[in-house]
């Protein structure tokens, strides 16, 4: 594996795997869980995003974490550090297949991973990029304690998506962690 394994109350998060490849296609079939993050993909491009995702990984040090429900050992989604170029900012980021929304996952991998992300990536702020109408994730990254920062521009070929960046410095972060 090419990166850390991170271990919550309830979770694994660690670099995609082969085998979560079949649950990664399934949850972007999805057009409900895919739909503010790229929306429905036939499972080729599916395949794309999943090896781009382990990519990152390999030539940067960082990516999404598959995430790993302990209890189970089934995959439940992605989550964590991601950057491709031209994005608006260092973003922790989350998607979470349907049967496990409501659980916290999303909230509790997530902090988790802006842990990492401060501490050993060495970032200084962290925007999640949210959907004006996702009001699920507007409400996690309340919970982390982000705030809404307004209208954040994407890149090629998201660029007429309406995003909105929501974030906070590491010190907020920290201070809120100690707290």
């Amino acid at each position: 594996m090419l990166g850390p394994t991170l271990e919550t109350e309830r979770l694994i998060l660690r670099p995609p795997a082969p085998e979560d490849f079949d649950a990664w296609a399934e949850f972007m079939a999805d057009a409900e869980a895919a739909r503010f993050i790229g929306g429905q993909q036939p499972r080729s491009a599916a395949w794309r995003g999943f090896c781009s995702m382990a990519g990152a990984w390999a030539m940067f040090g960082f990516g999404m974490f598959s995430v790993v429900e302990k209890s189970t050992g089934r995959w439940v989604g992605r989550l964590g550090p991601w950057r491709p170029d031209g994005w608006p900012g260092t973003e922790v980021g989350w998607g979470i297949v349907r049967e496990a929304w409501g659980k916290g996952y999303a909230t509790e991998g997530a902090a988790a991973s802006m842990d990492w992300a401060f501490d050993h990536l060495g970032w200084t702020e962290i925007i999640h990029c949210i959907d004006p109408e996702n009001t699920a994730s507007q409400r996690v990254a309340q919970r982390l304690g982000s705030a809404n920062l307004g209208p954040a521009r994407m890149p090629p070929p998201f660029e007429d998506l309406p995003v909105d960046a929501w974030g906070q410095s590491r010190d907020a972060w920290r201070a809120r962690r100690a707290g």
